[in-house]
Protein backbone atom coordinates (compact mmCIF):
# COMPACT_ATOMS: atom_id res chain seq x y z
CA UNK A 1 0.00 0.00 0.00
CA UNK A 2 1.43 3.39 -0.94
CA UNK A 3 1.75 5.88 1.88
CA UNK A 4 -0.38 9.01 1.76
CA UNK A 5 1.47 12.10 0.61
CA UNK A 6 2.52 14.83 3.05
CA UNK A 7 -0.59 16.33 4.58
CA UNK A 8 -1.85 19.84 3.96
CA UNK A 9 -4.27 20.66 6.77
CA UNK A 10 -7.00 23.27 6.95
CA UNK A 11 -7.02 23.84 10.70
CA UNK A 12 -9.78 25.06 12.96
CA UNK A 13 -13.54 25.12 12.63
CA UNK A 14 -13.70 28.84 13.41
CA UNK A 15 -12.60 29.86 9.93
CA UNK A 16 -15.20 30.53 7.27
CA UNK A 17 -14.00 28.00 4.73
CA UNK A 18 -11.13 25.76 3.69
CA UNK A 19 -8.62 27.00 1.17
CA UNK A 20 -7.11 24.81 -1.57
CA UNK A 21 -3.64 23.38 -1.23
CA UNK A 22 -1.21 24.06 -4.03
CA UNK A 23 -0.52 21.16 -6.33
CA UNK A 24 0.47 20.35 -9.85
CA UNK A 25 -2.02 19.48 -12.49
CA UNK A 26 -1.77 16.72 -14.99
CA UNK A 27 -3.34 15.48 -18.15
CA UNK A 28 -5.28 12.35 -17.42
CA UNK A 29 -7.24 11.85 -20.60
CA UNK A 30 -10.92 11.02 -20.16
CA UNK A 31 -11.77 11.01 -16.44
CA UNK A 32 -13.40 7.88 -15.06
CA UNK A 33 -15.73 10.12 -13.06
CA UNK A 34 -16.99 13.62 -13.77
CA UNK A 35 -16.52 14.83 -10.21
CA UNK A 36 -20.18 15.88 -10.20
CA UNK A 37 -23.09 13.99 -8.62
CA UNK A 38 -26.65 15.10 -8.05
CA UNK A 39 -29.78 14.53 -6.00
CA UNK A 40 -33.34 15.71 -6.44
CA UNK A 41 -35.47 16.97 -9.28
CA UNK A 42 -33.43 18.12 -12.32
CA UNK A 43 -36.46 20.22 -13.34
CA UNK A 44 -36.56 22.16 -10.07
CA UNK A 45 -36.56 25.94 -10.43
CA UNK A 46 -33.65 26.24 -8.01
CA UNK A 47 -30.28 24.55 -8.47
CA UNK A 48 -27.81 24.46 -5.59
CA UNK A 49 -24.25 23.48 -6.49
CA UNK A 50 -21.97 22.63 -3.59
CA UNK A 51 -18.21 22.65 -4.14
CA UNK A 52 -16.83 20.58 -1.27
CA UNK A 53 -13.85 18.55 -0.13
CA UNK A 54 -13.72 15.38 1.93
CA UNK A 55 -10.57 16.81 3.51
CA UNK A 56 -12.28 20.00 4.69
CA UNK A 57 -13.50 20.09 8.33
CA UNK A 58 -16.01 22.85 7.61
CA UNK A 59 -17.53 20.71 4.83
CA UNK A 60 -17.69 17.78 7.26
CA UNK A 61 -19.36 19.95 9.88
CA UNK A 62 -22.00 21.11 7.38
CA UNK A 63 -22.63 17.55 6.21
CA UNK A 64 -22.85 16.14 9.71
CA UNK A 65 -25.06 18.84 11.23
CA UNK A 66 -27.01 20.52 8.42
CA UNK A 67 -27.22 18.40 5.29
CA UNK A 68 -29.91 16.02 6.56
CA UNK A 69 -32.26 18.93 7.31
CA UNK A 70 -31.37 20.64 4.03
CA UNK A 71 -32.12 17.45 2.11
CA UNK A 72 -35.47 16.93 3.82
CA UNK A 73 -36.56 20.53 3.31
CA UNK A 74 -35.38 21.17 -0.21
CA UNK A 75 -34.21 18.06 -2.08
CA UNK A 76 -36.75 15.46 -0.99
CA UNK A 77 -39.59 17.91 -1.61
CA UNK A 78 -38.47 18.59 -5.18
CA UNK A 79 -37.75 22.28 -4.53
CA UNK A 80 -34.02 22.07 -5.23
CA UNK A 81 -31.83 20.19 -7.66
CA UNK A 82 -28.65 19.60 -5.65
CA UNK A 83 -25.29 19.09 -7.37
CA UNK A 84 -22.17 18.07 -5.46
CA UNK A 85 -18.82 18.92 -7.07
CA UNK A 86 -15.56 17.46 -5.80
CA UNK A 87 -12.84 19.89 -4.78
CA UNK A 88 -9.47 19.25 -3.15
CA UNK A 89 -8.98 21.52 -0.14
CA UNK A 90 -7.79 20.94 3.41
CA UNK A 91 -6.26 17.48 3.76
CA UNK A 92 -5.91 16.85 0.03
CA UNK A 93 -4.67 13.23 0.34
CA UNK A 94 -7.69 12.29 2.47
CA UNK A 95 -10.00 14.12 0.07
CA UNK A 96 -8.49 12.37 -2.95
CA UNK A 97 -8.63 8.91 -1.38
CA UNK A 98 -12.20 9.47 -0.18
CA UNK A 99 -13.44 10.62 -3.57
CA UNK A 100 -11.71 7.78 -5.42
CA UNK A 101 -13.28 5.36 -2.96
CA UNK A 102 -16.73 6.87 -3.59
CA UNK A 103 -16.20 6.48 -7.34
CA UNK A 104 -15.24 2.82 -6.94
CA UNK A 105 -18.26 2.12 -4.74
CA UNK A 106 -20.49 3.06 -7.67
CA UNK A 107 -23.14 5.66 -8.40
CA UNK A 108 -25.77 4.13 -6.12
CA UNK A 109 -23.43 4.21 -3.11
CA UNK A 110 -21.61 7.46 -3.91
CA UNK A 111 -23.35 9.67 -1.36
CA UNK A 112 -23.29 6.87 1.22
CA UNK A 113 -19.49 6.80 1.02
CA UNK A 114 -19.18 10.59 1.02
CA UNK A 115 -21.30 10.77 4.18
CA UNK A 116 -19.32 7.97 5.85
CA UNK A 117 -15.99 9.70 5.12
CA UNK A 118 -17.29 12.96 6.56
CA UNK A 119 -18.47 11.14 9.68
CA UNK A 120 -15.05 9.53 10.12
CA UNK A 121 -13.61 13.03 10.46
CA UNK A 122 -11.80 12.49 13.76
CA UNK A 123 -9.38 9.71 12.71
CA UNK A 124 -9.07 11.12 9.20
CA UNK A 125 -8.42 14.80 9.88
CA UNK A 126 -7.19 14.94 13.46
CA UNK A 127 -4.63 12.14 13.33
CA UNK A 128 -1.16 12.63 11.90
CA UNK A 129 -0.73 8.88 11.49
CA UNK A 130 -1.22 7.65 7.94
CA UNK A 131 -1.97 4.13 9.21
CA UNK A 132 -4.94 5.44 11.20
CA UNK A 133 -6.25 7.30 8.18
CA UNK A 134 -5.91 4.20 6.01
CA UNK A 135 -7.69 2.02 8.58
CA UNK A 136 -10.58 4.49 8.81
CA UNK A 137 -10.98 4.57 5.03
CA UNK A 138 -10.81 0.78 4.79
CA UNK A 139 -13.72 0.58 7.24
CA UNK A 140 -15.70 2.94 5.02
CA UNK A 141 -14.82 0.82 1.97
CA UNK A 142 -15.98 -2.35 3.71
CA UNK A 143 -19.36 -0.82 4.62
CA UNK A 144 -19.78 -0.09 0.89
CA UNK A 145 -19.06 -3.72 0.03
CA UNK A 146 -15.44 -3.33 -1.09
CA UNK A 147 -12.58 -5.56 0.05
CA UNK A 148 -9.24 -4.25 1.28
CA UNK A 149 -7.65 -5.33 -1.99
CA UNK A 150 -10.26 -3.41 -3.96
CA UNK A 151 -9.64 -0.41 -1.73
CA UNK A 152 -5.90 -0.57 -2.37
CA UNK A 153 -6.43 -0.78 -6.14
CA UNK A 154 -8.93 2.05 -6.05
CA UNK A 155 -6.91 4.66 -4.14
CA UNK A 156 -3.67 3.95 -6.01
CA UNK A 157 -5.17 4.50 -9.47
CA UNK A 158 -2.83 7.20 -10.79
CA UNK A 159 -4.96 7.95 -13.85
CA UNK A 160 -8.09 8.46 -11.74
CA UNK A 161 -6.14 10.62 -9.28
CA UNK A 162 -4.84 12.87 -12.05
CA UNK A 163 -8.34 13.18 -13.46
CA UNK A 164 -9.66 14.18 -10.05
CA UNK A 165 -6.91 16.77 -9.65
CA UNK A 166 -7.52 18.15 -13.14
CA UNK A 167 -11.24 18.48 -12.50
CA UNK A 168 -10.65 20.29 -9.21
CA UNK A 169 -8.26 22.68 -10.92
CA UNK A 170 -10.84 23.26 -13.65
CA UNK A 171 -13.50 24.19 -11.10
CA UNK A 172 -11.04 26.60 -9.47
CA UNK A 173 -10.18 28.25 -12.78
CA UNK A 174 -13.44 28.17 -14.71
CA UNK A 175 -15.91 28.56 -11.83
CA UNK A 176 -13.69 30.88 -9.72
CA UNK A 177 -13.90 28.64 -6.65
CA UNK A 178 -11.19 29.24 -4.06
CA UNK A 179 -12.62 27.80 -0.83
CA UNK A 180 -14.97 25.13 0.48
CA UNK A 181 -17.76 24.76 1.10
CA UNK A 182 -18.98 27.16 -1.59
CA UNK A 183 -22.62 26.95 -2.65
CA UNK A 184 -23.89 28.45 -5.90
CA UNK A 185 -27.64 29.05 -5.88
CA UNK A 186 -28.96 29.76 -9.39
CA UNK A 187 -25.64 31.44 -10.11
CA UNK A 188 -25.28 33.30 -6.80
CA UNK A 189 -22.34 32.17 -4.61
CA UNK A 190 -22.67 31.60 -0.87
CA UNK A 191 -19.30 30.91 0.75
CA UNK A 192 -19.07 28.80 3.91
CA UNK A 193 -21.65 26.78 5.78
CA UNK A 194 -23.81 29.73 6.87
CA UNK A 195 -27.30 28.19 6.96
CA UNK A 196 -29.27 31.49 7.13
CA UNK A 197 -27.34 32.89 4.14
CA UNK A 198 -27.95 29.73 2.13
CA UNK A 199 -31.66 29.67 2.98
CA UNK A 200 -32.01 33.34 2.01
CA UNK A 201 -30.29 32.69 -1.32
CA UNK A 202 -32.69 29.81 -1.99
CA UNK A 203 -35.71 31.90 -1.00
CA UNK A 204 -34.55 34.73 -3.29
CA UNK A 205 -34.04 32.25 -6.14
CA UNK A 206 -37.49 30.79 -5.60
CA UNK A 207 -39.07 34.25 -5.64
CA UNK A 208 -37.19 35.23 -8.79
CA UNK A 209 -38.24 32.02 -10.53
CA UNK A 210 -41.99 32.61 -10.03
Amino acid sequence: MRRFAALVLCLGLAVAACKPSSGGGGTAGSPQDTGEHSLGNPQAKVTVIEYASLGCPICALWNNTQFEGFKAKYIDTGKVHYIYREFLTGDAPVASAGFLLAHCAGKDKYFQVVDAVYRAEAPLLESNQNAEKRDALIKVAQTAGLTEQQFNTCVTDDKALLALNDQSNKYATDDKIDSTPTFVVNGKPVVGGDEPALEKAIADAQAAAK
